[in-house]
């Protein structure tokens, strides 16, 4: 049995060069991904168990990993939303504007974080363009960082749902019309269960981009201590302080917790992907019987 998973292994392809392309793909990462991470660990392992645990239990450092965490987690979630909407917009309709406004969700891509940090205090600000028609704070407060988070994460979501409703047939939702069903009942039944998937890549994208997001939100922040506090600041702030062991800490800590949550959204991004196409070919397998007769 193993020497015929060996050799199934060691069989070449229909391309050759796989041996050199696995190795300076191994490399890559290794030299980008896992060195890096692996210098975070070691230099946290200068302190004692006892110190990892007094500066991750710490009361400041808990409620910056929650609004940070909590905050990017929510910020995924409403752009989960708004992002389809926009893309089903952008795919399925011609509107004058259209190209300009596909263009536009770019943006933050190419733009500078500081600069959207700063363009973002200054409109949602006490005294900016939209915050002062406000009785409530936006600006300095957990909701500014929400603003924040969504606007920088809004086109990994648009970006990953949009090829997946151009590449979807529009003979599925007719058929499902002319068989009685709602637009409700197609949008949920027909057309949810195949962007599902890349919904769920979009959100943990968005997620991961939002986690580590320091630029964009340290202006809006206001950084007030246990209120707007994000825990990338407080690593920022140990390293200007000579703590590199206290901040390798803290990075280890995000590192753990950010690899099992996208760990948890890949494990059931992978179950509905394959619970999807083995639906398929069940649904399949009767009219392929029926034409092998």
């Amino acid at each position: 049995m193993s020497l015929a998973l060996l050799r199934g292994w060691r069989r070449p392809g229909p391309l050759p060069g796989f041996g050199l392309t696995l190795g300076f793909t191994i490399s890559y990462l290794c030299l980008l991904i896992l060195i890096p991470l692996a210098a975070v660990l070691l230099k946290a392992s200068e302190l004692t168990l006892a110190q990892m645990w007094q500066i991750a239990t710490s009361e400041r450092v808990l409620l910056s990993l929650r609004l940070s965490f909590g905050m990017a987690l929510l910020a995924a979630l409403i752009n989960a939303v708004f992002g389809s909407v926009l893309a089903w917009v952008l795919v399925r309709y011609r509107f004058p504007g259209r190209r300009f406004i596909d263009a536009l969700i770019d943006l933050p891509f190419a733009l500078p974080t500081a600069v959207a940090g700063i363009a973002l205090a200054a409109i949602y600000a006490p005294n900016g363009w939209v915050g002062q028609w406000f009785d409530m704070r936006i600006a300095f407060t957990p909701l500014g960082i929400l603003i924040a988070l969504s606007f920088i994460g809004l086109p990994f979501v648009v970006r990953t749902v949009q090829p997946v409703l151009q590449d979807l047939e529009r003979e599925q939702e007719e058929v499902a019309a002319c068989l009685g069903a709602t637009r409700l009942q197609t949008v949920w039944h027909v057309v949810f269960p195949t962007l599902l998937p890349a919904l769920l890549t979009g959100v943990a994208l968005a997620f991961a981009r939002a986690v580590g997001e320091y630029g964009s939100v340290i202006f809006i922040a206001g950084n007030i201590p246990m209120v707007s506090e994000i825990t990338p600041l407080l690593i920022v702030t140990r390293l200007e302080q000579f703590d590199y062991a206290g901040a390798a800490v803290l990075a280890a800590i995000m590192l753990l917790i950010s690899f099992f949550i996208l760990l948890g959204i890949n494990s059931l991004q992978w179950w509905l992907q394959n619970r999807h196409q083995a639906r398929g070919a069940a649904e399949a397998l009767p009219a392929g019987s029926l034409e092998a007769a």
